[in-house]
């Protein structure tokens, strides 16, 4: 039986265009709605696994505004079936404090005598882009991380991370308890299901404060690159065109 803890963040929804606060510190998403990123969904989709195969459980953990209940609402709809919610605000917590309050609740779990034998994290944060809160974690924790991890397993005692990498894909191997950051493209999410909404609903969502003033991030600000340019070629109007496509096409090798 393992119990897993995922680790989720509200961010602001990038699949629109990206906005900068005034301050330069965040993604500003007042017209953009807010979700989970699509690792954090794929950690979620191993969780769940991960408990249902092993008769084991999935928690969800956020740190966040008050609105942040609506990302646990989807990851409970989903098939966790239990969540904490950390109320702060986010802006004034940096990596190493948001790492800090997540060891927190897993050591307060352990104590109520419900430890957590595995913690999934997204990769990095979709919005500021810090590859930290996992690995920071795994210090707060002494435990053993294994980062990018597109698939997730557990054998015996032990779980199982396969990575993607330049040279192919590479196998980690390493005893529990441990912490473990998800890249997305491993599995795919799952939707949730009207009764699986309504059930989210009636989970009652453990309320925490933070245990220790946040020292912040000591950003200086994020900075949005320029927009790619893209070039246009005309290759003519109506069947006149027709000769240049056959020339395009093989050039590309599409034509031989």
């Amino acid at each position: 039986m393992v119990d897993v803890l995922v680790c989720v963040k509200r961010v602001v929804d990038s699949s629109g265009e990206v906005v900068l606060t005034d301050d330069g510190q965040s993604v500003d998403g007042r017209f953009a709605g807010y979700t989970m990123s699509n690792h954090e969904e794929c950690a979620v989709e191993l969780a769940v696994q991960i408990a249902s195969a092993t008769g084991g459980t999935a928690t969800v953990a956020t740190l966040g505004e008050p609105e942040a209940v609506e990302q646990l609402r989807a990851a409970l709809a989903v098939g966790c079936t239990a969540a904490t919610h950390v109320e702060a605000d986010p802006a004034a917590f940096g990596p190493a404090d948001v790492a800090r309050e997540l060891a927190a609740v897993v050591r307060a779990h352990e104590a109520e005598g419900r430890p957590h034998d595995l913690v999934l994290l997204g990769n990095d944060a979709a919005d500021s882009g810090d590859f930290q809160v996992g690995i920071r974690l795994a210090y707060e924790l002494g435990r053993p991380v294994v980062n990018g991890a597109a698939l997730v397993e557990v054998e015996d005692d032990a779980v199982v991370a396969r990575v993607k990498s330049p040279d192919g894909r590479e196998t980690y191997r390493v005893s529990l308890p441990a912490v473990v950051t998800v890249l997305e493209g491993g599995v795919e999410p799952r939707y949730p299901t009207v009764p699986g909404r309504m059930k989210a609903k009636k989970v009652e969502i453990e309320q925490r404060t933070p245990a220790a003033e946040p020292r912040g991030s000591k950003r200086k600000r994020l900075l949005l690159p320029p927009p790619q340019p893209s070039d246009v070629q005309v290759l003519g109007k109506g069947a006149d065109a027709a000769p240049a496509v056959v020339d395009l096409f093989e050039k590309l090798g599409v034509l031989r």
